[in-house]
């Protein structure tokens, strides 16, 4: 019977040799604790005595009784498929029952971003000399100018900073290095807000870390303390705007884009293992429609 230290070896598995980050254990976690508790609640405690009609039931059952949508239990599904593979490879089972399960994805919705005036707009909003001014121009170049995961600017520290080859070294997900470049208005907000705003917080709380972006206290500034400074910005600013960490990596892939850049140098810049996932980047704004509508139509 396969008991909770299979689990444990898996999630091992996960951190150890795929290289996956703590949060993504727990998601992979809780979908096979959630898988276990419903067995348990059918009669069937087992995973050794689960075939494909079990799957199917349960697949029934997170779209009629739990109503998930079909991005969750395609995750859901992934996450077990996953688990089911790894038991394979140790022989502790002979068949994947959820390799037989394929759903198809949801069509994506196109990813939410700033126009180019709205950026500026918010860039500008964020003025003074005080440090957590400085700090707040500086993350706001950092995330569009870089196109940073919020995880990653939380993470980013001090040696990962190159300003003589205006270089990011960035740990992205599964542990993999890649080199991002900023630009000049990136510089000049980091440099002033590290030789003055971020020193003035560390030494005033007597902090002693290398983490480059700091709360008021001179601790490092967690991804939701990113999203909340993010938030109060825009209502400091009394800007009619949403903004997330995301929207802002949203914003750089679709700039890049729509100036012209090519899809794999934008992979490579977000980090993405697939050029799949990048592509969802590919839609343009209304202005370039028009554009190259007025370009190309010979009637235009």
């Amino acid at each position: 019977m396969i008991t909770r230290d299979w689990v444990q070896e898996f999630m091992r598995y996960l951190i150890v040799e795929r290289g996956y980050s703590d949060k993504t254990r727990i998601a992979y976690e809780k979908d096979i604790h959630d898988y276990q508790l419903f067995l348990a609640e059918t009669g069937n405690e087992s995973y050794l005595s689960v075939d494909y009609r079990d799957v199917r039931i349960y697949l029934g059952f997170l779209t009629n009784e739990k109503k998930y949508s079909r991005n969750t239990i395609n995750r859901k599904m992934a996450s077990l498929r996953s688990f089911y593979q790894y038991l394979l490879r140790q022989e502790v089972l002979s068949e994947n029952p959820f390799s037989y399960v394929h759903l198809k994805k949801q069509n994506q919705r196109l990813p939410h971003f700033f126009y180019e005036k709205e950026m500026e707009m918010l860039i500008q909003s964020v003025q003074g000399n005080e440090p957590l001014e400085q700090r707040n121009r500086a993350l706001l170049e950092i995330l569009y100018g870089s196109g940073l995961r919020v995880s990653e600017c939380s993470e980013l520290t001090l040696s990962m900073v190159d300003f003589n080859l205006s270089v990011l070294r960035i740990i992205g997900k599964g542990n993999k290095e890649r080199y991002v470049p900023f630009n000049e208005a990136t510089k000049k907000a980091l440099l002033t807000y590290m030789e003055a705003g971020r020193r003035e917080l560390m030494t005033q709380h007597q902090a002693k870390h290398d983490y480059v972006f700091v709360n008021h206290l001179g601790e490092q500034l967690t991804a939701k303390g990113i999203s909340y400074v993010l938030n109060q910005v825009i209502k400091k600013g009394s800007l009619d705007l949403q903004i997330n960490p995301h929207k802002l990596r949203h914003t750089f892939a679709t700039h890049l884009l729509n100036n012209g850049a090519d899809m794999r140098t934008v992979q490579e810049l977000l980090g993405h293992e697939n050029l799949s996932t990048t592509q969802i980047y590919t839609h343009v704004t209304k202005e370039s429609l028009q554009k190259n509508y007025r370009q190309f139509h010979p009637r235009a």
